[in-house]
This record gives structure tokens, sequence and C-alpha cells, in this order.
């Protein structure tokens, strides 16, 4: 790994744990997936979700696609996703120009967050 893409991933994870997280009410339990395009490989995007993801105990993957898009599979309550898409939308070295989400059935066979390579 190169020097500069360790400080960028040691930046990331220092953000990512910096952000406070609202206390939400209970919400439903659901499952989006979610497409970012614009700035988004290459700036710690995929990292940040995953650490956001794993604070918030939310489970599925999130991965770069070869258009230049990241896509993100979220389950957990409702609140917890929209929260981190919006942290997303808003992130300063990144730059989401067009985002789609889509409702997904829940799955029950998945337990963790991970990114996938």
């Amino acid at each position: 790994m190169s020097v500069f893409k360790k400080l960028r991933n040691d930046y990331v994870i220092w953000h990512a744990n910096r952000i406070k997280i609202p206390k939400f009410l209970p919400s439903i339990i659901v499952r989006k997936k979610v497409a970012f395009s614009g700035r988004v490989q290459k700036v710690g995007f995929r990292l940040e979700i995953y650490c956001i993801a794993q604070r918030m105990k939310l489970i599925g993957w999130v991965k770069n696609l070869e258009d230049g898009s990241v896509e993100a599979d979220l389950q957990g309550e409702e609140s917890y996703i929209d929260f981190l898409v919006n942290c997303m939308r808003s992130l300063k070295r990144a730059s989401v120009k067009k985002m789609t989400i889509i409702d997904l059935p829940i799955r029950e066979d998945e337990d963790s967050f991970t990114i996938v390579e």
C-alpha cells in the first residue's frame, strides 16, 4: 500500500469515527441498494461507508463499479440508512453528483458489513 493511500485511509477512519450518530427512535428494518456517482472513487468513499455502517450495526456490502460509481447494499433500521446516505452525500472530499436508491427485500443470510473488492 502506498504511503498516500495509508494516510488517506487513516484519515477516513478518523473522520468516520468522529461523526456524531444521533439517537434515533426505533424504525423499521429495510434493505436499500444505493448507487453514488460523481467523484466517489479513490477518495476513501467505500471505507467511509464501511466504517459508519459498522458503527451503526448495518449489514450488507459496498463496492466500486467499473463506471466509476460506488454501490452499496444497506440493511438495518431505515433512520440509520437515511443518516448514512446523507453523510455520504455531504462528504467534502467526494462529490456525489447523482444518487439512486432502490428498495430491496430483506435478506436473512447476512450478519455483517463488508467491502467487496
